[in-house]
């Protein structure tokens, strides 16, 4: 192709997405009824589908095949015709509550290479537990449509050019225990209300959200919370110390966070990863990180503390990385130097190489931080486990979607044993809070037992009462094991 050739392909391949997004605003704009448009996909009358499931997946993907404006690889190649789990990318299994219903199960379309966007007919993918579409070129908004898929417990959509506000439909996905959303043009504020939803891995970095970090974020019982590189400003909670009991992982590098750093965080003992370099904190270290027994890399780089090292922490068992550069510090114990990795450059540390001038260090170490000046709350932790003198009533555990639908049952005493116990899953059986405090009420006659009587029916919903023993056997989804990992973050240009 000749420069003259290559130069009038531009004009048409803009003119072509132009009307490709005219055509995407208007059908979001006009959207409805099942999956927003289904009606727009023709189904051909000789196609015959083994379930109304399967004939629903079919739309969906069709409608998504139409969505792709750009396909290097040719991987919408194999979506044709009526065998949706024949499909590159499509995992299909026996649904949950039914083994010999085949629904499809999970979307695995990491690194295809895809441009496009997302449309609403995935919504009609109503038993999709997986959906990973990491590493593509998808533009546009997430379709609110999702939140029709109550099965869903993984969603990952990062690295992708998606836009508009925090995408609130992941709050109202019941079964979601895994979000990655890194890597997109997201913005604005978060609401605080995800923290209070039970996700084990929170991947927000590295989009364009503003907000400054809530102090529920304690109420998080995720293991993995990534936040970096947005722009939070704002204190560092201190009630992210109420995440010990999960918290593995916690990254809020280069989140514009601007207080000292509270010694709470040493409440976070099972932490191996604390990363909350690149910020504007202020002070001393606290002493208290020496309480971190299993952390591993310890990075406090790129802010502005003051004062020594405290020695406790160089002695940490499983300490391999441990950076404090381009800060005020003014000593180290000997002992430091005996960690794996140590970055101590840019400090005010005698004798020490490739420190700050004396001029800079004079003037950081005659003003004296006051912590309380930014007015950060306060430390509150958790409510107290409420402990019995008398044995509990029975407690019935049901999801917390179908918790206040029924009743609790009465408190009824029998001669004959007590009705069997309705169990729920283990995943459902951890998100129920401790029971209610029992009151010991003073002794009444048993109520006559009349044989006529049936006894009381303690209610559940519809889906858990299939649950009463014995339970059926457990159906696995049959779908690969996947890898969480993002490609790595674009090359820093940004220089100290």
């Amino acid at each position: 192709m000749t420069t003259k050739q290559h130069s009038k392909s531009i004009p048409l391949l803009a003119l072509l997405l132009a009307t490709h997004l005219a055509v995407v605003a208007e059908a979001s704009s006009s959207g409805g009824g099942h999956g927003g448009g289904a009606g727009d996909v023709p189904v051909d009358q000789s196609y015959a589908f083994p379930n109304p499931r399967l004939r629903d997946a079919y739309v969906a993907m069709q409608a998504w095949k139409r969505a792709v404006l750009s396909d290097p690889r040719n991987v919408t190649a194999t979506w044709h015709g009526p065998d949706v789990c024949a499909y590159y990318g499509v995992f299909c299994a026996p649904a949950p509550h039914d083994p010999h219903l085949v629904v499809v199960a999970g979307v695995d379309l990491n690194h295809a290479d895809l441009a496009g966007h997302l449309p609403d007919e995935l919504g009609m993918l109503t038993d999709l537990a997986v959906l990973h579409v990491n590493s593509n070129r998808f533009c546009g908004l997430v379709p609110r449509s999702l939140d029709k898929l109550g099965l869903l417990h993984e969603l990952d959509l990062s690295n992708n050019r998606l836009v508009g506000a925090f995408p609130d439909v992941v709050l109202r996905l019941p079964s979601l225990r895994y979000l990655d959303l890194r890597f997109n043009d997201f913005e604005g504020p978060v609401p605080s209300e995800l923290f209070d939803r039970p996700l084990d891995a929170i991947f927000l970095n590295s989009n364009r959200l503003r907000f400054q970090i809530p102090d529920n974020v304690g109420n998080s019982p995720a293991s993995v919370l990534v936040l970096a590189n947005n722009d939070f400003g704002g204190c560092l909670p201190a009630s992210v110390a109420n995440m010990s009991g999960t918290l593995d992982e916690i990254i809020l590098m280069n989140t514009g966070l601007k207080s000292c750093i509270p010694p709470e965080l040493g409440m976070l003992t099972g932490l191996t990863v604390l990363d909350i370099s690149h910020n504007k904190l202020m002070g001393a270290i606290p002493a208290e990180l020496a309480r971190l027994e299993k952390i591993e890399q310890l990075d406090l780089g790129h802010n502005r503390l003051v004062g020594e090292v405290p020695e406790g922490i160089c002695h940490l068992p499983h300490l391999q990385n441990f950076t404090y550069s381009y800060n005020f510090i003014t000593g180290e114990p000997p002992v430091c130097m005996h960690v794996k990795a140590l970055d101590d450059r840019r400090n005010c540390i005698p004798d020490r190489p490739d420190q700050r001038p004396a001029e800079q260090c004079q003037f950081f170490n005659t003003h004296h931080v006051n912590c309380d000046a930014f007015r950060c709350k306060k430390f509150v932790p958790p409510s107290p486990v409420v402990h019995y003198d008398l044995p509990p009533p029975p407690y019935y555990e049901v999801s917390p979607e179908d918790r206040y639908l029924s009743p609790p049952p009465p408190v009824v005493h029998y001669d004959l044993p007590p009705p069997p116990s309705y169990e729920v899953s283990p995943e459902d059986r951890y998100l129920s809070p401790p029971p209610p405090a029992y009151q010991a009420a003073a002794p009444t006659t048993p109520p006559a037992y009349q044989e006529a009587a049936p006894p009381p029916h303690y209610e559940v919903s519809p889906e858990d009462r299939y649950l009463s023993p014995p339970p059926p056997a457990p159906v696995m989804w049959n779908i690969p094991v996947y890898q969480y990992s993002s490609p790595p973050p674009p090359a820093a240009t940004w220089k100290p």
